[in-house]
């Protein structure tokens, strides 16, 4: 694996919209176009939260059945220390492995609050979260299949393991970028090249919609600009 990015580094990756660095992860030719990002069953839950960069650590959970083993989380406080391990800032990936995910939720306002003072910045899962408004409060992104009242039989199985959500496998490890639109992977050989791409990409499409917004607007002045551009 290759080096973690500087603090600088992540702040400034931080700092573009999911979509924007997905495009630019194109430019790069690292992966096929239909790989590297959560499917529209993973939603942000936080919109008006801006956008985080960090490292994934992984979790499988349960909530459909009690646990083989414990009654709550004081039981797993092991995963605590192993999230200290991964690089800050750092985003909690937990693939509920119930039949039917989202039955309850893990994450909520008490452990919303611990991983935040763990240097989480953020949370994706394809099950349930809940206390939407108590996670907005300390800025802690919440991205999810879906919402629930309760956490029922929440509890941990297993963390470390590669994970799947919503189509995407994610290791511990791996850097995510998540915004309102939804969790891209970032290739970490790559991600430090992004920003300074992207502005370049960015200028050019703002190019064609100054000119699609333009009163010399013309199809033919639209194919010669696009020409241009590749």
């Amino acid at each position: 694996m290759a080096l973690p990015l500087t603090p600088d580094q992540i702040q400034e990756l931080a700092g573009l919209e999911t979509c924007t660095v997905a495009n630019t992860v194109e430019e790069f030719h690292v992966r096929l176009r239909n790989e590297g990002f959560c499917n529209g069953t993973i939603r942000c839950m936080l919109p008006s939260l801006p956008a985080i960069a960090g490292y994934a650590v992984t979790a499988k959970i349960r909530c459909s059945v009690p646990p083989t083993f414990g009654h709550s989380f004081n039981d797993r406080t092991d995963w605590w220390d192993f999230i200290l391990r991964t690089p800050e800032p750092r985003i909690v990936v937990l693939e509920d492995v119930d039949t039917r995910p989202g039955i309850g939720a893990f994450i909520g306002e008490l452990h919303g609050n611990i991983i935040r003072a763990l240097g989480c910045v953020g949370c994706v899962t394809n099950g349930a979260v809940r206390n939407l408004p108590a996670a907005e409060k300390i800025g802690l992104r919440m991205f999810a299949g879906s919402i629930s009242v309760s956490h029922a039989f929440a509890h941990l199985l297993s963390f470390g393991d590669p994970v799947e959500i919503g189509g995407l496998k994610i290791r511990t490890g791996d850097l995510l970028h998540c915004d309102t639109h939804g969790v891209l992977n970032v290739p970490i050989e790559i991600a430090a090249q992004i920003p300074a791409m992207a502005a370049k990409s960015t200028a050019g499409r703002n190019r064609v919609i100054e000119y699609c917004r333009s009163s010399g607007f013309s199809i033919a002045g639209l194919r010669k600009m696009i020409q241009e551009l590749e």
